[in-house]
């Protein structure tokens, strides 16, 4: 991990742009091992990292935010239930608005 600033708000700041529930993530990894890209760092790390509200490093995962496929296969298998896929698609959101 590279060391960034800790923004304790920023999953209050992700929920203005729509439900965001990544606190949920319980780091199990199945998510990881069914996603059908090889995503190592998504979802669970990117959950995890936005969660704990190390903006710098969510910014970091770009690559793997905008790789995914938004199939669902590790929604499915998230025996926490997060909801992954709206959560990347809301992560992606973000992203973007931070370069306007």
């Amino acid at each position: 991990m590279t060391s960034g600033v800790l923004d304790p708000g920023l999953s209050d700041k992700l929920r203005q742009l729509g439900a965001f529930d990544a606190e949920r993530c319980m780091s199990c990894g199945i998510c990881t091992a069914i996603c059908p890209m090889g995503i190592s760092t998504l979802p669970r790390r990117v959950m995890r990292l936005a969660a704990l509200g190390l903006e710098d490093e969510v910014r970091a995962q770009r690559e793997a935010i905008f790789s995914c496929l938004l199939c669902r296969a590790c929604e499915v298998s998230c025996p926490a239930g997060v909801h992954i896929a709206d959560n990347v698609r809301l992560l992606r959101s973000w992203l973007l608005r931070g370069e306007l």
